[in-house]
C-alpha cells in the first residue's frame, strides 16, 4: 500500500510544489477515511490541492462554492415536480460524490454549513423524510479564510469537530515559488495534466487495511492521556472530546501503514497530534487575547507527556 500513496503522491507533486508533508497528511487524512479543513490565505493552492487528489485518485468529483446565498438545498438536492410522471422526484445535489470540494466554507451563512453535518458524520442525507446514503468512499475537503477576513461566517463548533484534520498550506519558500514559474511556462497552459492512479474501489479496499494495524494498550493509553490533558490545562474552555482520541486513532493507524508498518510508534501520533487535535480546542478569552494558541498548548502536552516504551 506504501506504494500506491507514493504514486499518489507523485501524480498531487506535479502540481503542487514543495508541500510534501502536507500532502502526506492529506493521505493520511483520507486513507484514514477523515474530513479535511484547510485554512489559509487566498491563492495558495488549498482548492487546486484537492482537485489534484480527486483527479488522480480517480473518484467522482464536485466542487462547491460557499457563498452568502447558498441554500441548504443547493447542496443537499431537492424533490422536484415531474409533470411528465405527475409526482415528485429527488434530484439529487452536488453533495453525491466520492470526494466533495466545499470550496471557502465559511463564507455561507451558518444554516447553510449546518446542511454538511449530517453528511459528514453519518454518510448520508435526510430529505423529506427520506434517507439517502452516499457513495463510497465520502470524503469533504473543505477550504476557509481565516475568520479576520470580511464575508466570513466563523464555523459552529459541532461541525469544526466533524472534521478529523485541519492544516494550513503556507506560503512557498523562494525556490519552490521560482519552481511554480518554471513549470507553468513549460506547460503553456494553467491546468495540470495528472494521471488516475487509483480508483474508489481501491481506496476502501486500503481504508479496510488499515484496521487490521496493530494498537499497543501503552499506545492507547498514550493518546487518551495526551487528549485528556487538552480538557484540564487552565487555559482551555472546552478541550478535545472522545471524537479526538479517535482521530489520533484512526490517523496514526493510517501513517503506520503508509510508512511501511502493520504498528503504531508514537512517532505517528507525534506526527498527526497538530493537524487531529488543535482546531477542537477552544481557549478561554484571557489566554487567548494574550496570544496563546492552540498548537502552544499541544506543544507543552506533547513535550510533557512520557512516551511509553513500545
Amino acid at each position: 500500500m506504501a506504494n500506491s500513496v507514493k504514486a499518489i503522491l507523485g501524480e498531487v507533486s506535479k502540481a503542487i510544489i514543495g508541500k510534501h508533508e502536507v500532502m502526506t497528511k492529506v493521505a493520511i487524512g483520507i486513507l484514514a477515511n477523515g474530513h479535511i479543513l484547510f485554512e489559509d490565505f487566498p491563492g495558495l493552492a488549498k482548492t487546486l490541492m484537492a482537485m489534484t487528489f480527486a483527479d488522480c485518485l480517480g473518484c467522482t468529483f464536485k466542487r462547491i462554492q460557499f457563498t452568502p446565498d447558498l441554500m441548504p438545498t443547493d447542496i443537499t438536492g431537492t424533490y422536484i415536480y415531474d409533470e411528465k410522471d405527475n409526482e415528485f422526484k429527488f434530484r439529487p445535489g452536488p453533495i453525491f460524490t466520492n470526494i466533495l470540494l466545499a470550496d471557502e466554507i465559511n463564507r455561507a451563512p451558518p444554516k447553510t454549513q449546518a446542511a454538511l453535518l449530517e453528511a459528514m458524520q453519518e454518510r448520508q442525507v435526510s430529505i423529506e423524510g427520506v434517507t439517502h446514503r452516499l457513495p463510497r468512499p465520502f470524503i469533504v475537503l473543505a477550504t476557509q479564510n481565516p475568520i479576520e477576513q470580511e464575508g466570513t461566517y466563523p464555523l459552529p463548533e459541532a461541525q469544526i469537530d466533524r472534521f478529523m484534520m485541519k492544516m494550513s498550506v503556507g506560503y512557498p519558500n523562494r525556490a519552490d515559488e521560482k519552481e511554480i514559474l518554471i513549470r507553468r511556462e513549460l506547460r503553456r497552459k494553467d491546468e495540470v495534466d495528472v494521471e488516475v492512479v487509483c480508483s474508489p474501489e481501491k481506496i476502501i479496499q486500503m481504508q479496510t487495511i488499515i484496521e487490521k494495524v496493530h494498537v499497543d494498550p501503552a499506545i492507547m493509553t498514550y493518546m487518551v492521556e495526551i487528549v485528556t490533558r487538552t480538557r484540564e490545562d487552565p487555559r482551555v474552555l472546552v478541550g478535545a472530546s472522545p471524537r479526538g482520541s479517535l482521530a489520533l486513532f484512526k490517523l496514526s493507524r493510517s501513517r503506520a501503514v503508509i510508512f511501511g508498518r502493520d504498528y503504531i510508534i508514537p512517532d505517528d501520533i507525534k506526527a498527526i497530534a497538530h493537524a487531529g487535535l488543535h482546531h477542537r480546542l477552544i481557549l478561554k478569552p484571557e489566554p487567548r487575547i494574550r496570544g496563546v494558541l492552540a498548537q502552544d498548548i499541544l506543544n507543552k502536552i506533547l513535550a510533557e507527556v512520557p512516551v511509553p516504551a513500545v
